[in-house]
């Protein structure tokens, strides 16, 4: 980790909007086998639910997305993908009006993925990118650009531990074949990739720079450079902590994966599909994906553990967001329309100042400088939950609804007790306290 101050930003935001979107989306598909980090490696390869991987998992022979490829798709070559790919209906002022309302302080968008192909004129891609081919357009301008009209932050993805075209090695079959066959770990990789990062930075200043799956061995010595010349370009931006090591403003995870790196004082991000791929996967049912209030909930409890939440939507290739991903974000913005203070630039309660629950209720926690947040699901049809405090933490004379509904609380032996009507919905209800001067 890096002795550099996160920017205050970073940590207040809380949530942000990752978009998967690349040639992938023409085929859209893959198995919605499950979550990374809960499915045995040994499968994972062969049965991956990441849409985007296809072009890897459609060449895995016995795999069901190889059988698909042959017999949808006739086993046509993948840049076949780039060429059908028009994103004819793309909005990006649409697609930011609806991430800005559901309470995202920052985007960001994948501007290479492992299939190696450019979103944006990228140095060395020849004609392989979006503006000479497919869209045949700048798609991380358009989007930076809706992006800061809205005044959030703007971030980049960049996969520069694998490519599949430039960095061109054999199939991965299994996890840990990626160092020895996937990963380009060649000079010549190195300078290519360092280029376009370079041009990343040069061209969209991003808030945010988002490595995937390291960085080729021969380029390593090269990073000090990078990073000291991103943060003169952009002194308050941060950079992940994918970079094999090398550096990193703050930590990871992914899905149930690294969850290691959610514990203690240092900064940190989840990020997860709203299903279980972040590619656009036309194979998910309603059984795979987050509802709205499982995705409040999600927000919620990592808002309440002192991370950020990174939520991917995978556009379809028309550039349109599918609908149920939008249904998700517009009740993510009808819950924040109200309750959007207990989550922004909050902080966790200290250790045993108060008691989460995950059932009978469902509680959470967080923070401001004058308040205490009680989010309540999942309530007994009594209208009276016990929170579980500190005695003296809490206020009870000013329990608070932030939905402006009615809320009484008084001071018991165990805590305080809440009473108040609607507790029992699966999306949560936060009460607002004064803090007491104890938990200063």
């Amino acid at each position: 980790m890096t002795g550099r101050p996160i920017p205050a930003w970073f940590t207040d935001a809380k949530f942000g909007i990752f978009v998967h979107w690349g040639a992938y989306s023409v085929p859209a598909w893959a198995e919605p086998t499950g979550e990374l980090g809960a499915i045995d490696p040994e499968v994972w390869f062969a049965h991956n639910p990441y849409a985007e991987w296809y072009w890897n998992t459609s060449q895995i022979e016995g795999s069901p997305a190889h059988e698909h490829h042959r017999t949808v798709h006739g086993g046509r070559p993948y840049d076949d993908f780039l060429d059908a790919w028009k994103a004819e209906l793309f909005d990006p002022a649409d697609w930011v009006d609806l991430f800005a309302r559901a309470g995202a302080r920052y985007v960001i968008p994948t501007t290479k993925h492992h299939d190696g192909i450019a979103l944006w004129d990228a140095p060395g891609t020849g004609s392989r990118n979006t503006v000479h081919r497919g869209p045949r357009r700048d798609l991380i301008a358009d989007l930076a650009a809706a992006v800061r009209a809205r005044e959030l932050r703007f971030g980049v993805y960049y996969s520069g531990g694998l490519d599949w075209y430039a960095g061109r090695r054999a199939v991965i079959r299994h996890e840990d074949l990626i160092d020895d066959y996937g990963r380009p770990q060649e000079a010549a990789y190195a300078a290519y990739a360092l280029r376009q990062v370079h041009d990343l930075v040069d061209r969209y200043r991003p808030e945010v720079l988002w490595n995937d799956i390291g960085w080729p061995d021969a380029g390593m010595a090269d990073l000090p450079e990078l990073f000291a010349r991103y943060y003169a370009a952009v002194p308050d931006g941060v950079v992940n902590d994918r970079w094999d090591g090398a550096h990193a403003d703050y930590l990871t995870s992914e899905y149930q994966a690294n969850r290691q790196n959610e514990a203690g004082a240092v900064p940190w991000e989840n990020c997860r599909g709203i299903g279980l791929s972040f590619g656009y996967n036309r194979n998910e049912g309603p059984e795979h994906l987050l509802e709205p209030a499982a995705a409040v909930r999600l927000l919620v409890d990592v808002v309440s553990r002192g991370g950020n939440l990174l939520l991917n939507v995978g556009p379809k290739s028309d550039g349109t967001l599918p609908e149920e991903q939008r249904a998700v974000l517009e009740g993510i913005a009808a819950w924040m329309a109200h309750h959007s203070p207990a989550v922004h630039a909050t902080s966790p309660l200290a250790p045993g100042a108060a008691e989460p629950r995950d059932g009978g209720p469902w509680i959470r926690w967080t923070r401001d400088d004058r308040y205490a947040y009680a989010f309540i699901a999942d309530a007994p049809a009594s209208g009276e939950v016990l929170l579980r405090t500190a005695q003296g933490l809490l206020d009870p004379d000013t329990a608070l609804r932030l939905d402006g509904r009615p809320a009484q609380a008084r001071t018991v032996a165990d805590g305080v007790l809440v009473t108040s009507d609607a507790l029992g919905a699966p999306m949560p209800v936060v009460v607002r306290f004064a803090l007491s001067s104890l938990a200063s």
